[in-house]
């Protein structure tokens, strides 16, 4: 039977509202890195994370921006469902999935993400995986790809309300760190050396497939693949909740156009 979502937005379910502010408060200056911004309405790097030791971590503008690869199309064809992309960046994942006819929202604090997410033909929000969201606890498929394992810097809260966006039984995708790492840092974002122009520091994380099977271990996860891809690295868990006997089902998700007429630019924003 198909669902249809009551897309009203809802309370952020299994996050505690102080550690909700706390995480998505924390990482309310990714949206304010304005070389981000930049790069994603040219298309163009170089852009780096870099730590407060100097370390840079460089990120893939170009394939962001670029229609969805080999790599991204085996992801989409794993989903399950209407599939909400948190941290959807230029929407190169939504305009595919749009494409195949699957319902599917992309939700990003970037204003210049959700723009060319919207321009692709895909359906944005400029909201916060921490903020209330449209269909929660509804969504079959949740996406945190290209390094956005890392939002807000605590891997268990998002896994935590990861969960409560999710049906029971919902499947989590996720991208990894190629090599077998646990760190979360304050990072800010910052063009080619000597561009000038940063974004101010926030916490993130970067967590290798290992640490996040660690971590889903201390919540109510299952493993259901594990795979790579060149040299990217993918997981997928899936929540071992069951819901009540005694529970009606819930209806599929139905996508209002009126999410691309409203992008919710005005909202205040929290977390990439």
């Amino acid at each position: 039977m198909s669902t249809a979502y009551d897309l009203t937005g809802a309370d952020p379910a299994d996050v505690g509202v102080a550690e909700a502010a706390r995480v998505a408060g924390a990482a309310t200056d990714w949206a304010a890195a304005d070389p981000y911004s930049a790069a994603l309405r040219t298309g163009r790097g170089p852009l780096f994370l870099r730590r407060a030791d100097g370390w840079l971590l460089p990120l893939e503008v170009e394939r962001w921006c670029a229609r969805a690869d080999a790599a991204d199309l085996a992801i989409l064809d794993r989903c399950e469902g209407a599939v909400l992309d948190v941290g959807c960046g230029p929407g190169r994942l939504v305009a595919e999935l749009a494409a195949r006819g699957r319902p599917v929202l992309g939700i990003d604090v970037s204003e210049a993400a959700v723009a060319h997410t919207l321009g692709l033909g895909g359906q944005a929000l400029r909201r916060s995986v921490f903020d209330p969201l449209p269909g929660e606890g509804r969504w079959a498929t949740v996406l945190l790809i290209d390094g956005n394992v890392g939002i807000g810097g605590d891997p268990l809260a998002l896994l935590r309300r990861t969960a409560a966006l999710l049906v029971p039984g919902g499947l989590l995708i996720a991208e990894t760190a190629p090599v077998d790492v646990d760190e979360r840092a304050e990072v800010e974002v910052v063009g080619p050396p000597g561009a000038g122009g940063t974004g101010r520091a926030f916490p993130w994380a970067r967590l290798g497939t290992p640490a996040l099977l660690r971590y889903a271990g201390r919540g109510d996860w299952r493993t259901a693949g594990q795979w790579t891809a060149g040299d990217r690295c993918f997981l997928a868990l899936r929540t071992r909740s069951a819901r009540s006997s005694a529970e009606p089902p819930k209806s599929t998700a139905v996508i209002s156009s009126q999410w691309a007429r409203n992008p919710s630019a005005e909202r205040p924003v929290a977390d990439r």
